[in-house]
């Protein structure tokens, strides 16, 4: 008996090992779970050919259903195709009174960024809760029959195989195998891109490499309160350099004004707090709490600053959307230089160091007799949305990962091309948000006082175009493949594009070209633009 079990179980193993070593195929493989991955998935069907997400995330949608719900829209006539169909669904689900559970609509108000949240004479809503924009993916995913392998990891390793300029199939670390005509990359982190051996870079070019202004280290740029309006110093003892600084600063000189580096800029987790009791999990002190990593911040409070809570962006049924603001806030900075080209171990690091610093932040200011009184009592009015992120302890699931690796594609997207100083004359769809990058950098002034550096935000005059060329690679690197997210631009430009809203139109746009290659039997960088940009105006895209 006993030898007639361990032979089944022998027979079953094999089994699935063999189900795990059998490749799974599809006209188009897209590795990723961002809000670009199921857009471009959901075209793929459209133009009835086959598709599978292989997906490292379990929740899709990214940021956009990982509590960034105040939507970066900057000019919403730019939005077009299946992202405004998003926005649109999110205004379906809040059209219906049952939406409504924690408070009336009426009691709401409308404030989106830069657009009323809800758009009656357009039907588009751009402000929401975490969970309904996860379910619109997930709608979009069903309604379409796309089959989603989730908590699948690309062997960064050895998973890519190629034939020539070609990727032919991907597996994963499970043993899973892909095999398709065309692969995008819709990561944040560009590991398909990177493993295929296609260009990319990482940090700040230099502003003299593409003539640029708001490149590189930008020392002496202070712009919208992100920064230490009043002296103070860097030292455990105040003045006393002896003493040794304060967490948090950086011991290493900033750098020539201007000049490039490797650095990138802050993450941080887009909260969903609310402050409605019977929704509400009070903060908690994190394992690894440390109450000398806010020094910084108690010194700020004694200097009067008072703009705790500016950025806690209403969003429905008493809800936010918070994100950093001023200069000590939930950007970790200068803790995530090591993640873009980090391993899987390693980024886990990264992440749950962002998410101890910031619920111990949480923490820190709703219970720590330094925190001025008025700010304390506030803070304690809010908590964890009970109601999201379920399965992650009502934190969110995805850290913002604002830049990581950046394309060096056909063409460079850079400030001028943004700034609508240079002409784009093949666009796959627009943007149209303020070049917008987070600190970088803590460091010590010369007199001894801190100050942050890198976070520049600068007024796009009209909304611009987003080159073909600036998704796929450059020729000779790989022709079947795009990529929608980690796109060609220098990190002050993709300031401005790294915006959800555009994320879902790349990621449309780039399924359209994959589908026109395969038809034509093309590499990526020479199908017809005339033929794509038909098809992208057939499907509504603006461009």
């Amino acid at each position: 008996m006993k030898q007639l079990l361990t032979i089944l179980l022998f027979c079953l193993l094999c089994l699935t090992q063999a189900r795990a070593q059998t490749p799974i195929e599809a006209d188009v493989v897209i590795y990723g779970g961002t809000s670009a991955a199921v857009t471009a998935a959901v075209q793929v069907k459209k133009m009835n050919r086959s598709v599978v997400i292989v997906s490292p995330d379990k929740h899709l949608g990214g940021l956009s259903a990982g509590g960034l719900g105040f939507t970066d829209t900057g000019n919403k006539s730019v939005i077009g195709g299946l992202a405004r169909e998003f926005y649109h669904r999110i205004y379906l689900h809040y059209a219906q009174p049952s939406a409504w559970n924690w408070q009336p609509q009426s009691e709401y108000g409308n404030k989106g960024q830069g657009t009323p949240a809800m758009d009656g004479a357009e039907r588009t809503m751009w402000i929401f809760e975490p969970h309904v924009a996860e379910q619109v993916f997930e709608d979009f995913v069903k309604e379409n029959n796309i089959k989603v392998y989730r908590d699948e990891w690309l062997d960064r390793k050895k998973g890519v195989s190629k034939k020539g300029e070609k990727i032919t199939a991907i597996r994963t670390l499970s043993g899973k195998t892909f095999r398709g005509k065309m692969f995008i990359d819709a990561t944040y982190e560009g590991d398909l891109m990177a493993a295929a051996k296609v260009s990319y870079r990482v940090g700040r070019e230099a502003n003299s490499e593409f003539n640029e202004t708001w490149n590189g280290v930008q020392i002496g740029v202070l712009h919208h309160g992100h920064y230490f309006k009043q002296p103070v110093s860097a030292y455990k003892i105040p003045g006393d350099a002896k003493s040794g600084l304060l967490p948090l600063i950086s011991p290493l000189p900033p750098g020539e004004k201007g000049s490039a580096d490797k650095r990138v800029q802050a993450y941080c987790f887009r909260m969903c707090l609310t402050d409605l009791p019977a929704n509400r999990i009070p903060f908690v002190r994190p394992e690894g709490y440390d109450s000398t990593q806010y020094e910084l911040l108690v010194r700020v409070f004694k200097n009067g600053w008072e703009e705790a809570f500016n950025k806690y962006d209403p969003i429905p049924n008493h809800k936010t959307d918070v994100n950093n603001h001023g200069p000590f806030s939930t950007d970790y900075i200068g803790m995530n230089y090591d993640y873009p080209e980090a391993s899987y171990e390693k980024r886990k690091e990264i992440i749950a160091a962002h998410a101890t610093y910031q619920k111990g932040l949480l923490y820190f200011m709703s219970t720590d007799p330094r925190v001025p009184d008025n700010i304390r009592e506030h803070m304690n009015k809010w908590g964890l949305s009970r109601d999201e992120f379920k399965d992650n302890g009502n934190w969110p699931h995805q850290l913002y990962i604002r830049e990581a690796r950046r394309m060096t594609g056909m063409e460079v997207m850079t400030e001028h091309e943004v700034l609508g100083k240079k002409q784009v004359v093949n666009p796959v769809g627009m943007g149209s948000y303020t070049l917008d990058s987070h600190n970088t950098q803590r460091y010590v002034q010369d007199d001894g006082t801190v100050q942050n550096e890198g976070d520049v935000e600068v007024r796009v005059p009209e909304p611009y175009r987003i080159s073909y060329g600036a998704i796929v690679p450059r020729k000779g690197e790989c022709e079947n493949l795009l990529v929608p997210v980690c796109v060609s631009s220098t990190h002050i430009a993709y300031g401005s594009i790294r915006m959800e809203p555009v994320f879902m139109i790349l990621g449309q746009s780039a399924a359209t070209a994959a589908i026109q290659a395969i038809d034509a039997k093309k590499a990526v960088q020479d199908i017809s633009y005339e033929q794509l940009k038909a098809q992208l105006l057939k499907d509504k895209q603006r461009l």
